[in-house]
């Protein structure tokens, strides 16, 4: 067997078998010393030893290739710009190694290897527009200070939030409940493409696959797993962004919670997940003072690019603006963002986002009362 397969493709078999979930596999690699050709080699008597596995595991492993066509699997591979990346491969979400459960290998479309940190933005499908409006605004933001977005390409806050990144040009990763070829909801074709073209598109299952109720909670440890923090935008208390937030709370990741309307049902998940613990967040700032608190899992702003006009600054730059709103702390003055657009004649919105990078180097701090106040 071990002449027949390489490690990657004995990978890529028991991570398709039926019947056999993470973690049997997982302790199965344990067990006969990490290599998943030594798993495909192994007698019933050795394979059955293991926690857990029992004769309906041992037939699927010793008798594969009647359940699966590896050949067939890697040509749709090839055709379909689709590798199988494991963890001791280049493009393994590092912090997806530390669960007690990782998969033992993801299909991935898109050229992103994961070397931003990534925060997830889940929540209802059926959301309302002011959630919606969040999880846009969230992504986005979170998406330029350069983190990495991670929902599910379902339909409603998941939408949201990859469309955010995507409008300043972040990085996004979308995980699949279902295979890697099966593009659900069909109407986020567009965006699925998008998504593939600027960050990744994960699947732990083989082409193929159909969602079902195994599915999306396993899909739901992976972004969990993945991400630093996981940010649950709207949702009723028995929505899959709950089995999320559950998942990170196990894995030590952070969690927060959009609060909403109390008369409203898909706020009724965020408030609960606020009740357990979850920090109550209003706005990136509450993001970044646990993040500063933390240390070290912030990353750099997204770069500039050649031959755009008026770039982002680079972390020790400022931009034509951000000295204009500097300038105007010159004497100790502490000033709001309402008298800051005074001053320098910026729409409010735009000042806000100055202040936000201003913070993010330093050089401006916000005060309890909601003004702002020069560092220097």
């Amino acid at each position: 067997m071990k002449a027949e397969l390489t490690a990657s493709q004995a990978l890529l078999v028991l991570n398709a078998l039926p019947n056999i979930g993470p973690i049997s596999l997982n302790r199965l690699l344990v067990e006969l010393g990490g290599d998943p050709r030594e798993v495909l080699a192994a007698p019933a008597r050795r394979l059955e030893s293991v926690n857990g596995v029992g004769p309906v595991i041992s037939r699927t492993i010793q008798h594969w290739n009647e359940h699966f066509d590896l050949a067939r699997e890697e040509e749709r591979m090839a055709k379909a710009g689709t590798v199988f990346v494991t963890p001791d491969e280049a493009g393994y979400p590092r912090l997806l190694k530390e669960i007690s459960d990782p998969p033992i290998g993801l299909y991935r479309k898109g050229d992103y290897e994961f070397g931003q940190p990534c925060i997830a933005i889940v929540g209802s499908r059926r959301t309302t527009l002011y959630g919606q409006s969040v999880a846009k605004k969230f992504g986005a933001e979170l998406a330029r200070l350069g983190f990495c977005i991670v929902s599910g390409l379902a339909r409603g806050i998941d939408t949201a939030a990859h469309e955010g990144a995507l409008s300043v040009e972040g990085k996004t990763a979308a995980v699949l409940g279902c295979g890697i070829d099966i593009i659900y909801p069909p109407e986020n074709l567009e965006l699925y493409r998008k998504i593939e073209a600027e960050g990744a598109i994960l699947s732990e299952f083989p082409f193929g696959r159909r969602a079902d109720r195994q599915s999306f909670p396993m899909r739901n440890r992976v972004v969990a797993g993945m991400c630093d923090a996981v940010i649950v935008v709207e949702s009723d208390v028995s929505g899959g962004s709950m089995i999320t937030a559950r998942f990170a709370g196990e894995q030590g990741r952070l969690v927060y919670a959009v609060p909403g309307r109390i008369d409203q049902a898909t706020s009724q998940g965020c408030h609960q997940l606020i009740r357990d613990g979850a920090t109550l967040l209003t706005c990136v700032d509450d993001i970044l003072s646990e993040l500063n608190y933390l240390d070290g899992l912030r990353p750099a702003p997204i770069p500039p690019k050649p031959g755009r006009e008026n770039p982002p600054s680079l972390p020790g730059e400022l931009t034509q603006d951000e000295s204009k709103v500097l300038a105007c702390f010159a004497g100790g003055a502490q000033l709001s963002l309402d008298a800051l657009s005074a001053h320098t004649g910026l729409p409010v919105a735009q000042v806000s986002a100055v202040m936000m990078m201003l913070e993010i180097k330093r050089l401006i701090a916000k005060r309890a009362d909601g003004s702002f106040e020069s560092r220097h």
